[in-house]
Parts: structure tokens; C-alpha cells; sequence
């Protein structure tokens, strides 16, 4: 192990704490946090030729993480994403109502749509934007907000949903 390797080393261990209350705040959810945490290290190391040591070292592992986040967050929604591809759009066009395990999960489910729904449309439409993968500037630009504004309003709804939903983990 190199010198410039020694430190690298001894500098991402220095932030562990750091990065995981980053993560926490990321996912609302200890193990979430704690698998994003080890993904975020894993990266860091396996890039570690990537890094320039005049750049802020914190800001880029931070920078890998939140890209970390962004992506498995799109991942998940591409998977939970039905492309209807029957005929006459059979699955869409079926009247049937979507069934749940539990009532339970029905009442969780009301529940959290009654959270979103109640907030004003200033915060629920970016954030329901958002949610459907829009990137923050497609936002700004389809609402003729500032960016800064729309992503105000995402952080303060996500904000309120976990204080509102923080019982449903």
C-alpha cells in the first residue's frame, strides 16, 4: 500500500460518522443507512484513482453517496413502473381494483396518500413530480420556478412525510 493510499484510507475512515448521518438523513432507516454507507465506501476505494487530492475530499465521497442514493432510488421506481404491452391495453383498461396482503397495508396506503394530499399544491406538485422522476431543472422549467425554490419545497415535503409517516417503518 502507497502512502497517498495510507491516507485515503485513514481520511474515509475519519468521515464514517459523518457519511452515515448523511445517510440517515438520505434514507430515514438504519439498515438503508448502514447499506448505503458500506456501498459509498466500496465506491470510494474501488475509485480511488479518480480522486485529485486538491479537490474537497468529504464533498466528493458525499457526492458518491447522494449519486448512490439517486440511482437505487431510480432503479426502484423503474422496477415498481407496469408497462401494459397486451392488446388493447388489457391490464389498464381492466376495471379490477389492486389487491392487498393485509388490510393493513391498505390502511397504510390511504394513509399516506392522505398525507400527501393534504399538503398545498405549492409543495405537493413539485414533490409528486419528483416522485414520478422528473430531475429537479425539468421541475423548475414546467412550473417557472427557480430551482433553489423547487428544491426547497421537495426537502421540506420530504421533511414532513417522514415526521407525518414515522410510524409506517
Amino acid at each position: 500500500m502507497t502512502n497517498n493510499s495510507t491516507n485515503f484510507t485513514k481520511d474515509l475512515l475519519s468521515i464514517q460518522d459523518d457519511l452515515l448521518r448523511f445517510a440517515y438523513k438520505l434514507t430515514a432507516d438504519r439498515e438503508d443507512a448502514n447499506d448505503l454507507l458500506q456501498e459509498t465506501s466500496l465506491k470510494a476505494l474501488d475509485n480511488e484513482d479518480k480522486y485529485m487530492p486538491e479537490t474537497n475530499f468529504k464533498g466528493w465521497v458525499y457526492t458518491i453517496m447522494r449519486n448512490i442514493f439517486i440511482n437505487n432510488y431510480r432503479k426502484i421506481v423503474r422496477e415498481q413502473t407496469f408497462v401494459d404491452q397486451t392488446d388493447n391495453l388489457y391490464h389498464l383498461n381492466s376495471s379490477t381494483e389492486p389487491t392487498y396482503e393485509s388490510t393493513d397495508q391498505a390502511y397504510d396506503l390511504k394513509e399516506m396518500h392522505r398525507v400527501v394530499n393534504a399538503l398545498p399544491s405549492e409543495y405537493k406538485v413539485p414533490f409528486s413530480m419528483h416522485v414520478a422522476g422528473f430531475k429537479y431543472r425539468e421541475i423548475a422549467e414546467k412550473l417557472g420556478l427557480p430551482l433553489g425554490t423547487v428544491k426547497s419545497r421537495i426537502f421540506c415535503t420530504r421533511q414532513k412525510l417522514q415526521q407525518e409517516l414515522k410510524y409506517f417503518r
